[in-house]
């Protein structure tokens, strides 16, 4: 019987991890069933991910986070901040690191830290406006900025900018949030012109230096925040030219802060990430 999993649960805004270290006697391939299981919020312990320390022989650590649904998405920034600041409290790494991601190594720096609590700044590399590199399919040129994106079956188009944060991402501005944000994120997530489907984001511009956003999660649904798409909303509105550098993004979880120098510059964002509890969980009858 393989013996429990020690593992940390931790938030940034919300958007809920469970953070834990690599095993040898767990395969790779029972990983994603693990976090569906252990991510389950009436059965598990309930989270929006699961992310997992790695040694890297390239960086500080390796981070792999796979979503509830047990998918693995290329990066995410919220739990990039859980993660630097649990490599910090747990496994005796310093105030700055290297991170490997699915996106590149980036970087992560510990301004603030108390017992459980700590502001965190993270590297989030350029942002990604290619078509190729999004992916996505039947656009015109790239950037695509306001480009018209249409749902049949909802007999709605939509004006849309597509960034990619090693992740992609679908930005709509509105003027207000729609009451169907749900139905519409879920149906543009599965968009066919998004091959690798992308994260959705409805946001008002309200004013040059705030937004506030509402996020369909690719392989997650609605969350209270979502790092990369904070970053990809502060991307497309200063290309829009409706926000400067530095701004402030509004999520349901709360703020967070973005800076971006332009073109082939990388994206710096700051918020919290706050430690809730600690335990172990039993993985009898869990990996298979």
């Amino acid at each position: 019987m393989p013996k429990p999993l020690a593992f940390v649960k931790s938030h940034g805004l919300g958007n809920d991890f469970i953070l834990t270290a690599h095993r040898e006697d767990i395969a790779p391939e029972q990983w994603p069933l693990l976090a569906q299981r252990i991510c389950e919020r009436h059965r598990g312990i309930g989270a929006d991910g699961l992310i997992v320390y790695h040694p890297s022989a390239q960086a500080d650590a390796r981070m792999q986070i796979l979503n509830a649904d047990g998918s693995e998405p290329e990066m995410c920034g919220n739990g990039l901040r859980t993660f630097v600041h649990y490599l910090h409290q747990h496994h005796d790494l310093g105030l700055e690191q290297r991170i490997e991601t699915g996106a590149g190594i980036l970087t992560g720096k510990v301004l603030s830290h108390g017992p459980s609590y700590a502001e965190i700044e993270v590297e989030m590399g350029a942002p990604r406006l290619t078509l190729e590199a999004i992916p996505a399919l039947g656009f015109a040129e790239s950037p695509v900025l306001n480009a018209p994106l249409t749902l049949p079956a909802h007999k709605k188009t939509f004006a849309v900018s597509l960034v990619s944060m090693g992740n992609p991402h679908c930005v709509i501005p509105v003027s207000e949030i729609p009451t169907q944000w749900h139905l519409w994120g879920e149906a543009l997530m599965k968009h066919p012109q998004f091959p690798a489907q992308a994260n959705i984001e409805f946001v008002v511009f309200h004013s040059p230096t705030e937004a506030v956003v509402k996020v369909w999660e690719r392989g997650v649904g609605p969350t209270e925040a979502c790092g990369t798409g904070a970053c990809a909303v502060a991307v497309a509105g200063q290309l829009l030219q409706q926000l400067h550098s530095p701004c402030t993004i509004h999520l349901p979880g709360g703020p967070l802060q973005i800076r971006w120098n332009g073109l082939n510059e990388p994206v710096y964002m700051t918020g919290p990430s706050e430690e809730v509890y600690s335990g172990i969980y039993p993985l009898e009858g869990a990996l298979s």
